[in-house]
């Protein structure tokens, strides 16, 4: 298949697979004509790539499991190199978790803070504005 029809395929555009294929993820050949061609295990590449980036995962994390799958395994997660940034992604989240359960736990604290220095009054009414009239 030639370069539109994987775009298309895969769900994105030949300037990107044009990219991938400079970064060295993707395969350049060529047909007699110059056209780039392409097989089924060029889109089982790029829906890898795409999963992993949907993950989170950038380009560059997602080589091992592209050079997985050319070496022919079926899976792109089926080697140690893939695991390996199966592993370190997931410490990169665990440590994300914290921060944000820590975000959370000091916002907590304030919005307590705040709630128990109200008058026993009404809570204030607070009036949003757009270009100096309320909305």
């Amino acid at each position: 298949m030639r370069i539109g029809e994987l775009a298309e395929r895969a769900g994105t555009t030949t300037r990107t697979l044009r990219y991938y294929e400079s970064r060295g993820l993707l395969p350049a050949r060529r047909a007699v004509n110059g056209y780039r061609t392409y097989d089924e295990d060029d889109l089982r590449l790029l829906q890898q790539i795409r999963t992993l980036q949907d993950f989170g995962f950038d380009l560059e994390e997602t080589r091992p499991f592209v050079e997985c799958l050319r070496a022919g395994h079926p899976a792109g997660d089926s080697c140690p190199a893939s695991i390996a940034v199966y592993r370190a992604k997931l410490g990169e989240l665990d440590a994300l978790i914290e921060q944000l359960q820590s975000v959370r736990a000091q916002v907590g604290a304030q919005l307590a803070r705040a709630e128990a220095e109200l008058p026993g009054g009404p809570e204030p009414l607070c009036e949003l504005t757009y270009g100096g009239e309320p909305e």
